[in-house]
């Protein structure tokens, strides 16, 4: 495979990405966190990072603009519900394990 259609390719599946999450707004970022140690945040600075890499200034409001499909200031209060004490205790847990694994880097 050359790498332009290889690029094509990739781009087609972050976009499907992007898809999946704009319409499973069900799926809390602190469950993805929990579960893939990434959420939508994660995504939007990623995509920030990889403009900056190209020379392409993107902010990260319009990069979570990008990713959640709508301002982060108008998917917060549709979609966004309070984490419960389960969810805060294992993401603080999950913390304490990526600076524990960070640290051993």
């Amino acid at each position: 495979m050359d790498s332009q259609t290889q690029t094509e390719i990739e781009a087609a599946a972050f976009r499907r990405l992007l898809e999946h999450f704009q319409t499973h707004t069900d799926v809390q970022n602190i469950d993805l966190m929990n579960l893939a140690d990434f959420c939508r945040n994660c995504l939007a600075k990623w995509y920030m990072a990889a403009a900056a890499d190209r020379g392409v200034e993107i902010n990260y409001e319009q990069a979570r603009e990008y990713v959640y499909g709508m301002p982060y200031s108008e998917w917060k209060p549709l979609y966004q519900k309070e984490s419960s004490p389960e969810q805060l205790a294992e993401f603080e847990a999950g913390e304490i394990r990526r600076k524990a694994e960070a640290e051993n880097q």
